[in-house]
């Protein structure tokens, strides 16, 4: 007979990370949010001014160098989606303490996802190829692109050598990964796990791609209002670039290292439409199935939701169904949603890790971030869009909800860290990754010729 697993493994956050839109690190980029300060503007990345470019405004995140984490050649080899990464990961590790512990790199594994993979790269090598023909393409073209480039850079470096997964699921991408992490903590195959996503798209190809899918907004005169989520007057979502990165962790370890944990992490749950490339289920039923599955594996009623991070984009047709999916779960407990999309844009496969860093940021602060430029109801989106200014209260329990091109839908349950501290001996290693980090950080001095990194 097989015996019922009598230990579930908890599993909480204890680092997190963002570049992006609103803010290069997590303080920075929370208190825009929770001030509600857009992060959209003009596009500068690329030469988005003529007439062939309806869409001229995109969530940048300006002032990025990514000189501050990686030396010279590193920059060269990593496309900016890597490059973000690596940043995200850096205020992460540095926040769970991981370089100064001794937990084993052995026990410490990674899940980053990405939508588009290396399209900046991608775009400038096609344009090398045209004008100069294949031979004077970058040689380190492929895996610079693939969708796994980012795990990899952490991965390596840190010296980490437990699980390294690649995810892409559209934009439910960083709330899959974070998925895909939690699972492999609880069933341990490892300790902690580094995971979120991180995406570069705001390119020629980018902005074209999803401008000829007719899903971006044109509001260029006005774009800090451009993003609006569950208003009458939307016209389509605003494409942002960046990273999120959390440090997922068993409570053991947690509680071994004597981190105080952000958060917990208490499930994740993930379905299908499977009925369209693009166009989401009009019924809803896949959505809504996703965030019942949560709730049921985190044993929460949806009365005890205090709070929803929506996915909305501001699409004309994705925001009522969404919403559609709400009234099927909650009925009619009135369940405050907002959409912090109206202030960063849509950062396709990152989009998912960095609203649940605003989800845990919530439960910490004691604040739930607005929907700005909310003016106009539409009926087909009635709820408490909690518009235009952050409302201050206590969450005990938070949901973040993505939906990804294709008919991913992905749930993620996050509530208030409530257990007990408890004294445990610390094991030690001679293979921990402060170990590891060091062993990288020389190899970085060297190749840059001596130049320190943080």
């Amino acid at each position: 007979m097989v015996q019922s697993r009598m230990h579930v493994r908890r599993v909480v956050v204890t680092g997190m990370g963002i570049v992006g839109p609103v803010g290069l690190d997590v303080p920075t980029a929370w208190s825009n949010v929770a001030s509600g300060h857009s992060g959209i503007g003009p596009i500068t990345l690329f030469d988005a001014s003529g007439e062939d470019w309806p869409v001229k405004i995109a969530g940048e995140a300006r002032g990025f160098d990514p000189g501050r984490f990686m030396s010279a050649k590193e920059v060269r080899r990593a496309d900016r989606n890597v490059q973000m990464a690596l940043a995200a990961s850096a205020e992460a590790v540095a926040q769970a303490r991981l370089q100064s512990s001794s937990v084993t790199t052995d026990d410490v594994g990674v899940v980053i996802g990405s939508g588009a993979g290396g399209i900046t790269t991608y775009t400038a090598q096609q344009a090398v190829m045209n004008r100069k023909g294949p031979q004077r393409m970058n040689p380190l073209l492929i895996p610079m692109i693939t969708v796994d480039a980012a795990g990899i850079a952490v991965a390596t470096r840190y010296g980490l050598h437990g699980p390294c997964v690649g995810v892409s699921s559209a934009c439910a991408t960083g709330a899959d990964a974070i998925g895909v992490a939690f699972e492999t903590i609880r069933r341990g195959d490892a300790e902690v796990m580094l995971t979120g996503g991180a995406e570069a798209a705001v390119t020629p190809l980018g902005i074209a791609g999803f401008g000829n899918l007719g899903v971006l907004s044109e509001r260029n005169g006005s774009p800090t209002e451009a993003s609006r989520p569950f208003d009458a007057d939307r016209d389509g979502f605003v494409l942002s670039e960046g990273a999120g990165i959390l440090v997922l962790e068993s409570l053991e370890s947690a509680v071994r290292r004597d981190v105080e944990p952000l958060a917990e992490l208490v499930a994740c749950a993930s379905t299908m439409d499977a009925v369209h490339l693009t166009a989401p289920d009009q019924s809803s039923t896949q959505v809504a199935r996703a965030i019942r599955l949560a709730l049921g594996r985190a044993q929460i009623t949806p009365e005890q939701v205090d709070y929803v991070n929506a996915h909305a984009a501001g699409t004309p047709l994705g925001d009522p169904l969404e919403v559609q999916a709400y009234r099927i779960v909650f009925g009619e407990h009135r369940v405050p949603v907002s959409s912090t999309k109206s202030m960063t844009g849509h950062l396709l496969g990152a989009a998912g890790a960095v609203e649940a860093i605003f989800c845990v940021q919530a439960l910490r602060e004691k604040c739930l971030p607005p929907t700005i430029n909310y003016r106009t109801p539409d009926p087909a989106c009635a709820l408490d869009c909690v518009p235009n200014v952050a409302r201050f209260t206590a969450p005990e329990i938070v949901l973040s909800c993505a939906i990804g091109f294709g008919g991913h839908n992905t749930a993620v349950i996050f509530t208030r860290y409530r257990g007990s501290r408890r004294t445990l001996s610390i094991r030690s290693s001679s293979r921990g990754i402060a170990t590891s980090a060091a062993r990288m950080n020389t190899t970085r001095r060297s190749a840059s010729g001596g130049r320190k990194r943080p």
